[in-house]
C-alpha cells in the first residue's frame, strides 16, 4: 500500500476521523464497508498510543462486576466472542486462575461467586467452565506459588489478543472498503464556515506539507488527545477525560501455563501474570497521569510496584530487574470522574459540539467494534442500514479455513515451524507475505536467531502495512520490542532492510 496524501485533498468525504488507534479504525472499516467515503488520518503510527500498550486481553471485566456494571460485562463478554470468531489469528482463549490469600480484600467466597457470575453473564459466548481449585490444585498450575495463607482459588476463562496487529486490520479493512487512510498527518486546526465545522488542515509529519481535507462529518477518536482536539475546537473548553496510566513489564522467565488474576496488598487492585511469547507479561497499573501525552512510560515506581507484588504470590522466582525484557505503559481515556482511578468506569460516551464535531471518549478495547458500530449508525444515518452486522465482521487475516498450512510450507519452501508462526501471525494472508520471497528467496531467512521473524515480514510490513520506520515495524508490526535480543541485530536487520527500494 503507497501511503498518498494527496488523496485526502479535494474532495468532500462523508466521514473524517481523526485518530488511529482501536476505535477510529474500526469506525473507518465500519463506515467504508457501509458505503461512505471516508477518511482516517492518524498524527504517528496506527496503533501507537495505547491500542498497543494494553495488557494484550479480550475480557468482560471479571473486576466490574463488584462494581455492578453489569451491562458493561455483558456486552465485553459477546464483543469476546465475537473477536475470537472473526479474527482467530490474533486473538486465543485462555484459561485463568484466581489464588485467593488469607487477608485478601476479596475472600475466596467473593471470588466464587463472581466467576459463577462472570459464567452466567457469559451465556451463549462462555469459553469453559468455571470451577474451584484445591491448593494442589493451584501448586500444579504454578509451581512455586506461595502456600502462606493460601486459603484456595477459582479457574475462569477469558482471552488474550494481538492489540497492536488487531488495531492495524481493522485499518487494512478499511482501505480496502476504499477507505484513505493515512498515518503520519497531524490534525493541526479545524476549518469553520458559518461556524460548522467543515474539515481540518493537516499536516504530513514526514514532509512537514499543510493540506486541507474536508469533510460533511467529523469525529474524533484520539484518546487522551482529545482534550487537545476539544481546545482546538473551543479554545477554554472544560476537559472531558481522565488519563489513568496502566504500566506493564514483560519478564524474561518461564511463563504460567495460565493466566493469573491477583490481588495486591498494595492497593487491593487486581493484576495479571500472563504467558506471552514465551515469556511473563506482568501487569497492569492504575494510576492517575499528568505528564507529556507523547512520553508515556513505565517509571521505576511502576516497575517496583509490579515486581513486589508478583514476587509476594511467586517467592520461588527471583525477580530480577536485571531480566525485564521491556516495560512499556499506555494510557487509558477516561470519561472524567471524581473516583478511584481502577473505580471509573470503562464506559464511552459520545458528545458533540456547537460546530458539529464528534468526540468519542472512554471505553475498553474489548468493546471497539460495538461502540464504532454505534458511532457510525449515530453520526451517518445514511449508511446504517447497511453497517456489517456482528456475523458479517471480518478482519484482514480472517477467512483461513481453507489454508493448507502442511501445502504452503512445502511450496514456498519454509520450515513447518516457520510456516505455522507466520499463519498464526497473519492469517489468511500468510500467503500474501510468503510471495514476496518468490522472487527472492532470501526472504525466507530469519533477521535473528533470537525470534522466528522472517525478512520477508519486514518488507511487508513496509510496502502493504504502512510502516514507516524501523520503530513501526518492531513495536507495533512484528513485536520484536517484547524479544531479548542479544546486541541488537533484530534492530539492525530492520534498520538496513527498512532502507532498500
Amino acid at each position: 500500500m503507497l501511503r498518498d496524501i494527496s488523496r485526502l485533498e479535494n474532495k468532500t468525504f462523508d466521514l473524517l476521523i481523526i485518530g488511529g488507534g482501536i476505535n477510529g479504525a474500526a469506525m473507518a472499516h465500519l463506515a467504508a464497508g457501509a458505503g461512505a467515503s471516508v477518511a482516517l488520518i492518524e498524527k504517528d503510527d496506527w496503533a501507537s498510543g495505547a491500542s498497543s500498550t494494553s495488557t494484550k486481553l479480550l475480557h468482560g471485566g471479571i473486576r466490574y462486576l463488584e462494581h455492578f456494571e453489569f451491562d458493561l460485562v455483558i456486552e465485553s463478554l459477546r464483543e469476546r466472542f465475537i473477536q475470537l470468531k472473526s479474527a482467530p489469528h490474533l486473538a486465543r482463549p485462555l484459561a485463568f486462575v484466581i489464588p485467593v490469600y488469607r487477608g485478601d480484600a476479596r475472600p475466596l467466597w467473593m471470588m466464587t461467586i463472581g466467576v459463577w457470575l462472570y459464567q452466567m453473564l457469559s451465556g451463549p459466548w462462555n469459553l469453559g467452565k468455571h470451577r474451584g481449585l484445591s491448593l494442589d490444585e493451584i501448586q500444579q498450575s504454578a509451581p512455586g506459588i506461595s502456600r502462606d495463607g493460601l486459603v484456595g482459588g477459582v479457574e475462569y476463562f477469558d482471552a488474550q489478543m494481538n492489540d497492536a496487529r488487531m488495531c492495524l486490520e481493522n485499518v487494512l479493512m478499511a482501505d480496502k472498503f476504499g477507505a484513505v487512510v493515512a498515518n503520519g498527518v497531524k490534525a493541526e486546526e479545524f476549518i469553520k464556515i458559518d461556524g460548522k465545522a467543515v474539515g481540518v488542515k493537516a499536516r504530513d509529519v514526514m514532509s512537514g506539507r499543510v493540506i486541507e481535507i474536508r469533510a460533511t462529518k467529523i469525529i474524533v477518536a484520539a484518546g487522551p488527545w482529545s482534550d487537545e482536539l476539544i481546545q482546538k475546537d473551543h479554545p477554554g473548553a472544560p476537559k472531558r477525560l481522565r488519563a489513568t496510566k496502566g504500566a506493564h513489564v514483560i519478564y524474561d522467565g518461564a511463563p504460567p501455563s495460565k493466566g493469573f488474576l491477583l490481588q495486591s496488598r498494595q492497593d487491593n487492585r487486581v493484576f495479571f501474570m500472563l504467558p506471552f511469547q514465551g515469556r511473563m507479561l506482568i501487569g497492569t497499573t492504575d494510576t492517575d497521569y499528568h505528564g507529556s501525552l507523547d512520553d508515556v512510560v513505565a517509571d521505576e515506581a511502576d516497575v517496583q510496584y509490579l515486581l513486589k507484588e508478583a514476587s509476594r504470590v511467586f517467592p520461588s522466582i527471583t525477580f530480577e530487574r536485571s531480566k525485564i525484557i521491556s516495560s512499556f505503559a499506555g494510557l487509558r481515556p477516561l470519561v472524567a470522574d471524581a473516583g478511584h482511578p481502577s473505580r471509573i468506569s470503562r464506559k464511552h460516551a459520545i458528545d458533540v459540539s456547537r460546530d458539529g464535531v464528534y468526540f468519542l471518549m472512554g471505553g475498553k478495547y474489548t468493546t471497539y467494534r460495538a461502540i464504532a458500530e454505534e458511532v457510525v449508525k449515530k453520526i451517518l444515518p445514511q449508511v446504517a442500514r447497511n453497517v456489517m452486522s456482528w456475523r458479517q465482521f471480518r478482519l484482514y487475516g480472517s477467512g483461513d479455513e481453507g489454508v493448507d498450512v502442511s501445502s504452503l510450507a512445502v511450496r514456498f519452501g519454509v520450515q513447518k515451524e516457520t510456516m505455522d508462526y507466520l499463519h498464526g501471525f497473519y492469517g489468511s494472508r500468510v500467503k500474501d507475505v510468503l510471495e514476496l520471497t518468490r522472487k527472492e528467496a532470501s526472504l525466507k531467512e530469519k533477521i535473528c536467531s533470537c525470534s522466528p521473524v522472517i525478512a520477508a515480514q519486514v518488507v511487508y510490513a513496509r510496502d502493504v502495512e504502512m510502516a514507516r520506520n524501523a520503530e513501526d515495524v518492531i513495536k507495533r508490526r512484528l513485536g520484536l520490542a517484547y524479544v531479548p535480543c542479544q546486541g541488537g541485530a533484530c534492530r539492525q536487520a530492520v534498520e538496513m532492510m527498512m532502507k532498500r527500494k
